[in-house]
């Protein structure tokens, strides 16, 4: 079983909640019903789970009155094997974008707060306006994603304690010794090819065959471009699928700013900005807003029009790249354009799934760029990604900032410092706070 921190997550819920429902969001495929399943087998006398896609019917729960005591009575007759037991008894609500008024539902059973309530859901984002209520105060969202890289680790076999003893170098700006720098960064190279996707990892930790790898990768692929065919309108179908499949292009470019022509000829932001939007709302892809001014808070300078996107688990960019390029990867000879992109997106993968908001900065006379810039402590800290160890002139040029105190560069080689530059291996992303 793959070790996941969103359980930790769920027991810190659990033990502080006070009268407020659970709201776990995510793309497909992640492991929310498993690990949710999991927390309520373990933590709870009894559990009670509804899907709505495995069952619709059981929508009916939710017909006519929403009470607390009349949904409770209803789920009695129905799970008639079951005892609600108040204050542990788990009601697990799955794919609840399938049944609005379950959503609608939440803040009443909030409100009596007699059992435990936790709803998740794939594409709640392309589904909320046919909610006629969202329990604002009354549910707490968390966000999960496929496995990260640490648990990557922890699914090959490295404990927390080994994890710690590396960070201990990140924390004293000790160089790293040789031995554990490549060990770490050939892991990194097969997170880059094998990503976070639960079914992938373990198809992978089965058969130690990356052929096996991308046969999983290419399924969950087309799944996801059958939801894009199931769940968008008409109009927006083609248009969705042709964004999400020009991603790979789009970051292999010098300038990875997305580009509708690479979509298709003279195409506009007018015809196509919609369509990332929903593939936004589906939890496929991640922006990283280009900034004005590179000063904090970012937010306020970000430009709307200009961004780049990325998916939002780093194998399945690799996997539409084809499987040629992964034996470049793994063997550490992949050069040009393609690793440039693979390696800023790994570092892109790393923060999305520290729940950082994603932002860059180019000057408009393309005289600085820099892949990535965080909010940290009231100050921004950019983030530059070397696939070797060029020179870093933008990040060297924005340090002389006095409003900025450091700044980061992540690399292939070893761990460094110069004035308020620190030079990383791009392993070491993991523990940045």
């Amino acid at each position: 079983m793959l070790k996941r921190k969103m359980m930790q997550t769920l027991i810190d819920w659990k033990a502080g909640k006070k009268s407020e429902c659970l709201l776990v969001k995510g793309a497909r495929q992640i492991g929310k019903t498993f690990i949710i399943e999991k927390f309520g087998k373990d933590q709870y006398k009894n559990y009670v789970y509804l899907n709505f896609l495995e069952n619709p019917g059981l929508k009916a729960i939710f017909e006519e009155s929403l009470e607390a005591n009349e949904i409770y009575k209803k789920l009695s007759l129905v799970f008639f094997n079951i005892e609600l037991v108040p204050g542990n008894t788990l009601i697990f609500i799955d794919e609840i974008q399938e049944c609005p008024n379950a959503r609608t539902a939440l803040k009443f059973l909030a409100i009596d707060n007699k059992y435990d309530v936790i709803a998740s859901g794939s594409l709640l984002g392309i589904s909320y306006k046919e909610v006629s209520s969202i329990p604002v105060g009354y549910e707490t969202q968390v966000e999960m994603h496929s496995l990260d890289f640490e648990e990557f680790l922890w699914a090959v076999g490295y404990n927390e304690q080994a994890i710690g003893y590396v960070k201990e170098y990140y924390k004293s700006l000790e160089k790293i010794p040789e031995l554990i720098n490549t060990q770490m960064m050939r892991y990194l190279r097969e997170y880059a090819v094998i990503g976070g996707m639960p079914a992938v990892i373990n198809r992978y930790l089965e058969t130690n065959n990356f052929s096996e790898v991308q046969k999983e990768q290419d399924k969950i692929l087309n799944s996801f471009l059958d939801d894009i065919s199931q769940y968008a309108s008409m109009t927006e179908k083609p248009k969705a699928k042709n964004c999400f499949l020009s991603i790979p292009k789009q970051l292999v470019k010098e300038y990875k700013k997305f580009q509708f022509s690479i979509v298709e000829k003279s195409a506009t932001a007018r015809k196509y900005a919609n369509s990332l939007e929903w593939l936004r709302d589906a939890n496929l892809i991640r922006f990283c807003y280009n900034v004005s001014t590179p000063a904090f808070p970012l937010t306020a300078y970000e430009r709307e029009d200009q961004y780049k996107i990325y998916l939002n688990d780093i194998g399945l960019l690799t996997a539409m790249y084809g499987f040629e390029i992964k034996k470049e990867i793994i063997n550490n000879t992949l050069k040009g354009a393609a690793k440039g992109g693979i390696y800023e997106s790994l570092i892109a993968d790393i923060l999305i799934k520290k729940n950082t908001r994603l932002n860059y900065y180019k000057a408009d006379d393309n005289s600085q760029e820099i892949e990535f810039l965080i909010n940290k402590d009231g100050a921004v800290v950019p983030i530059e990604v070397k696939s070797g160890n060029n020179p870093s002139v933008s990040l060297n040029n924005l340090l002389q900032k006095p409003d900025i105190k450091i700044g980061y560069k992540f690399i292939t080689g070893n761990i460094g410092q110069q004035d308020k530059k620190i030079t990383m291996p791009l392993y070491m992303a993991i523990f940045l706070e």
